[in-house]
């Protein structure tokens, strides 16, 4: 019986270890320098690192991973579980001054995960040694380069003892409404949620088959859940071969994405929205003529909210190299619930709902709601009313409730916020539900996505959704940048003094729940535009507030215009609206310029 992922790569390396796991592109490009590890290397290094922590005596310890891209970071990561070691993936500090935000995140992990051991690349654990002034805490954590752990400590290991509810790792999340809190997966959840995603893609003897086993092309960033559960240990899941370069190529290039799929052919592939507008941004005639993505079979979107307009727009642009919009592939997921909860059915187009005749965007096909899919197989979707805690009709929007095996345990060290999230009951159901904190409905067993609970705006008792005012926005002028506009509401009295509010801003506190008017709440729009578009600012401005005024019935009270760049992302690229809020408030948004006339 298969216990965990350290089972099945153990029995890969035996079936076929010639096999390539994984191959990494040093430098993002197919013609550059490739590195590659196979299943019996994989396994063997995998190995290495765990005896070392196993003759450590760090077995049900915490062990922070910090990496740079690369084919390393699987190693260690799967030397933690075959070690019975709980691996905390983070984000390297690196750049001007170390990233002071990686370095405070890193501080704040290896407090709350209270880490024992760092494990990382040469690099990182050089740098690390040169941080103790910053960071006092890594003068009592032992740090070591996994490249210098010998090959011949693999014979020292021995298997854990690994049952469904050990705990694999600690998944951090994005934290795109709260600090981030450490999400306990057991190999159960992992196993199980595995299985969700080979079930909803597709990921079939069949396939791996007609594939030659290659399954995937990633970018992704592998410390986040969507770059590490899919791509990285699912390919471990069907013992397939997945092609990985890192995300900062990407972002440098976005047209390498497309270039390594035409190269390697995978059947999935994908990211949140805006990796495919940045791909829509760099599509050239060039670029086109040499492309085939006639193989990509299934194109995920997810982490964000998904939008009409890019569907179409990729479809149309990229036909002609063989992309099919049956590849178009919108899902949702959650690291609280391991990472896939619903998806798209293979072979079949996304389901849009038009917008309603009588609504802010009536009429407007790239305004259509578009469905994440259906749930997993044994994983149950409810739509609940959070205050009332009972289930909602079809149709009616409410907060996301998921019940499964792939539900993770909760909150490390954090039994109030487990919980509140991961204990929920529900009317009519057995068992306990995990409230996402989501908003959506169901229409015909199929999820629609429609906002975050903490984001919503209520102005005059009407609700009102951000990423409606944000699409509104976009598709207003075309000088916005998809995916870069954020919306949210400031009472009246702290946007009369710009600046000023910084400090309860921070407090946490929802900004729903006040009547509007004078006195409550008004909306505010920040939207970030390209530098060459400044001098039509004012008309920009006022193009943004008349369309949200015809389309939603609101009186904008402030339209701010930013650099490229400015809105806080998470990881995945959601928009932190309470983060730029807070930025909004206390003066520090790169508000463009507009040019001085003579």
């Amino acid at each position: 019986m298969v216990r965990s992922l350290v089972d099945l790569l153990t029995k890969h390396a035996a079936h076929h270890p010639d096999r390539t796991a994984y191959r990494y592109l040093a430098t993002g490009d197919c013609d550059g320098e490739i590195q590659e590890i196979s299943y019996a290397r994989l396994t063997d290094r995998s190995h290495a690192v765990a005896a070392w922590l196993q003759e450590r005596g760090l077995a049900g310890s915490r062990a922070m991973l910090l990496y740079p891209p690369g084919l390393e970071f699987i190693c260690g990561y799967l030397g933690c579980l075959s070690a019975g070691v709980v691996a905390v993936p983070g984000v390297p500090p690196q750049g001007r001054s170390q990233n002071h935000r990686a370095l405070t995140r890193m501080k704040r992990l290896i407090a709350d995960a209270d880490a024992k051991v760092i494990l990382g690349g040469r690099e990182v654990i050089t740098a690390l040694s040169g941080m103790v002034e910053h960071l006092p805490e890594l003068a009592d954590i032992t740090c070591v380069a996994t490249e210098d752990i010998p090959d011949e400590a693999a014979a020292a290991w021995h298997e854990p003892d690994l049952t469904a509810d050990s705990v694999a790792f600690l998944q951090y999340t994005s934290g795109s409404t709260s600090a981030p809190r450490g999400v306990v997966v057991t190999h159960g959840n992992l196993l199980d949620n595995e299985r969700v995603i080979t079930e909803r893609m597709g990921h079939t003897p069949d396939a791996l088959a007609e594939y030659d086993h290659e399954m995937f092309v990633s970018w992704l960033p592998v410390y986040h859940d969507m770059g590490l559960i899919g791509p990285v240990l699912n390919t471990v899941h069907l013992g397939a071969t997945a092609t990985l370069f890192s995300p900062l190529h990407f972002l440098q290039q976005p047209q390498r994405w497309l270039t390594a799929i035409s190269r390697y052919r995978p059947h999935t592939s994908g990211g949140p929205n805006f990796a495919y507008e940045l791909a829509l941004k760099h599509a050239g005639p060039g670029l086109l003529d040499g492309l085939d993505l006639s193989s990509w079979r299934v194109a995920f979107n997810g982490a964000e909210p998904v939008r009409a307009a890019t569907l179409r727009r990729f479809t149309e642009t990229f036909a002609p190299a063989g992309f099919r919009r049956e590849a178009l592939y919108p899902c949702y997921g959650l690291a609280e619930a391991t990472l896939m909860v619903t998806g798209g059915t293979v072979h079949t187009p996304p389901t849009l709902l038009q917008a309603p005749e009588t609504g802010p965007h009536a009429g407007r096909t790239d305004a259509a709601a578009v469905s994440s899919g259906r749930p997993g197989a044994d994983l149950t979707v409810a739509i609940a009313d959070p205050e009332r805690h009972e289930e909602l009709p079809e149709g009616d929007v409410g907060e996301i409730w998921v019940r499964g095996a792939s539900v993770a345990k909760g909150y490390w060290r954090n039994a109030l916020a487990t919980r509140e999230t991961f204990r929920a009951t529900l009317a009519g159901h057995e068992g306990r539900f995990l409230r996402t904190g989501d908003l959506g409905f169901l229409r015909d067993g199929e999820l629609f996505v429609t906002g975050r609970l903490k984001d919503l705006i209520v102005i005059d008792g009407r609700n009102h959704y951000p990423q409606d005012l944000e699409l509104t926005a976009e598709m207003s002028h075309p000088a916005l940048r998809p995916g870069c506009t954020a919306a949210f509401s400031v009472e009246a009295a702290e946007s009369g003094e710009f600046g000023e509010f910084g400090e309860s801003a921070e407090s946490g506190e929802s900004v729903a729940g006040h009547d509007g008017g004078a006195g409550g709440e008004q909306p505010v729009v920040v939207a970030e535009i390209a530098p060459d578009a400044a001098a039509e600012a004012e008309k920009i401005i006022d193009v943004i507030r008349s369309g949200i005024g015809e389309a939603h019935g609101l009186s904008v009270r402030d339209v701010v215009l930013v650099q490229p760049g400015t809105i806080p992302k998470t990881s995945s690229g959601k928009i932190q609206r309470r983060a730029t809020r807070t930025a909004y408030l206390g003066g520090t948004l790169a508000v463009l310029d507009a040019p001085v006339l003579s």
